[in-house]
């Protein structure tokens, strides 16, 4: 007897017809036509039954405060960053925790699982630590919430940043973050990233920087991030978020770039839905995409997983946390056209940023756990293209979301047919 089994799916891996039984919250079997009865019974109908989404880049002390105190009307970075000054000096820690938690029950009802989000630590009373630190505990049944240490205002040039930090990751919070280019010079950012990484490698905690996220084909902090981490023995915990400088450096300079940072084992998390909007601001045309280089970057074995980043922020007026539109987004803007490639960008939002952010017992295997996301379509590729319809969210083996299929009826010559999407 088990709790659950959803019979006829179609796998990310593109088997087809399996059944996948559940039990005490973990997935004990994976095989076609499972004989054994189960508390409920789900007909996937050869829909695409996946593990959960997951969003490895995240502003959730942000979320949600749009026109809050005033809209980015140039909708640049720095705006948003100074926009972002003066919210957080006026927002209770209660305002911070409501937001959020109203952010992950609409993440957790689309599917996602994980989400990794960046705090601000540059604010003395660490009002967004305190919320995080308690929306975490909230939503831990059904979302793993990983928290990074950020210092938005630099941890050098704000003068009380390193002390807060330091405070955060003593309340609890999980990874050490920085933004090495926005220290006041290129000599302060590469120190920036120095001093973080002996903090992480010091706590056994992995890195999350924020690294080069501009035009500027001369910044560079993500070589000084490769260097510190094979310095310190951090291989495999350090993630470079962002890397838009990438896309404007000269291509001699990163065919050895990237090979260092795969020496490194960097994990690599651009942002397609940001990058693509905040970049390329300065010019006219021809005007940049914004995004990292991903083909290269994945080609050369790196880990690279497609984070949301914001929604409904300073810095982004939009989103939905729907992690097909971020790899949708990724998809078009890195001219990923290929069969294989399209898939890849649904991996992208799952199994590689689930690798990114160290998930335990992520997948549909005997033995995960058994959290997963029926959507209504019939492969990777078709889940992308429709930004498919999720049709039950599954966490611990039990559902916690669940849709109508999306369908429209229509009468053309006076008959009526229903068109499934």
């Amino acid at each position: 007897m088990f709790d659950l089994i959803i019979r006829n799916a179609t796998l990310a891996d593109d088997r087809t017809g399996m059944d996948v039984a559940c039990r005490d919250g973990r997935i004990v079997a994976v095989e076609r036509a499972i004989e054994a009865e189960a508390g409920e019974t789900i007909d996937a109908d050869g829909c695409l039954l996946s593990p959960p989404f997951v969003d490895p880049h995240f502003h959730m002390d942000a979320t949600l405060s749009l026109g809050t105190p005033r809209m980015n009307v140039s909708g640049t970075l720095l705006e948003g960053i100074a926009l972002w000054g003066e919210l957080k000096t006026i927002q209770t820690v209660e305002e911070i925790a409501e937001r959020a938690l109203k952010y992950c029950e609409l993440a957790a009802a689309m599917g996602i699982g994980a989400i990794r989000s960046h705090v601000d630590v540059c604010d003395d009373t660490l009002k967004g630590v305190e919320a995080l630190l308690h929306v975490r505990r909230e939503v831990a049944p059904y979302i793993e919430l990983q928290l990074v240490a950020f210092p938005q205002d630099g941890v050098l040039r704000d003068p009380t940043a390193k002390q807060n930090l330091i405070r955060a990751l003593d309340m609890g919070v999980d990874i050490v973050g920085g933004i090495p280019h926005f220290e006041r010079t290129m000599e302060q950012g590469a120190e920036s990233v120095r001093l973080l990484c002996e903090i992480a490698a010091e706590r056994g905690l992995m890195v999350d920087m924020h690294c080069d996220e501009s035009d500027d084909p001369h910044s560079r902090h993500i070589e000084t991030l490769a260097f510190e981490t094979e310095r310190l023995g951090l291989q495999g915990r350090v993630a470079g978020s962002h890397l838009t400088s990438m896309h404007s450096m000269d291509n001699y300079y990163v065919s050895k770039l990237i090979a260092l940072m795969a020496e490194a084992d960097i994990r690599v998390i651009p942002n397609p839905l940001i990058n693509i909007m905040l970049q390329g601001r300065h010019d006219s045309y021809p005007k940049r995409r914004g995004q990292t280089r991903v083909r290269e970057l994945r080609d050369a074995g790196l880990a690279v997983g497609f984070g949301s980043d914001c929604v409904k922020d300073p810095w982004y007026s939009l989103g939905r946390a729907d992690m097909l539109d971020v790899a949708f987004m990724g998809l078009h803007v890195g001219q990923l056209s290929s069969r294989a490639d399209m898939a890849w960008c649904f991996d992208a939002v799952t199994r590689n940023s689930a690798q990114i952010m160290g998930l335990e017992g992520y997948g549909i295997e005997p033995g995960c756990r058994a959290d997963m996301v029926l959507l209504q379509a019939s492969d990777r590729i078709e889940a992308i293209r429709l930004r498919a319809h999720r049709l039950a969210v599954i966490r611990a083996g039990r559902v916690i979301s669940r849709s109508r299929p999306a369908e429209a009826t229509m009468n053309l010559s006076g008959q009526e047919k229903t068109l499934r999407f």
